[in-house]
């Protein structure tokens, strides 16, 4: 394998981790594990609480991270056909 794919694939399993991590975090509605961690400090202003406004942006990043990286490996497995070949 070439270093740009071992690189993205790790890339790949790191945000994999981290987007089931903070999507387990969110809040539903009887509360959640994001209540473990400040979570349900809640203000009255916009109904959600600065915690999970940060949480939602983080998972987004992440989201979007993750998606980056399925998209270049993709590039660089038709980029590079013989890597995927057993």
């Amino acid at each position: 394998m070439t270093w740009p794919i071992v690189g993205t694939s790790i890339v790949l399993v790191l945000t994999s981790l981290a987007l089931s991590l903070f999507v387990l975090l969110h809040k539903n509605r009887g509360g959640g594990m994001s209540d473990l961690f400040g979570g349900g400090m809640s203000s009255t202003m916009g109904g959600s609480s600065v915690a999970e406004r940060n949480l939602d942006r983080l998972t987004i990043l992440v989201g979007l991270v993750w998606l980056a990286c399925i998209l270049l490996l993709l590039a660089l497995y038709r980029w590079f056909p013989d890597v995927g070949a057993f």
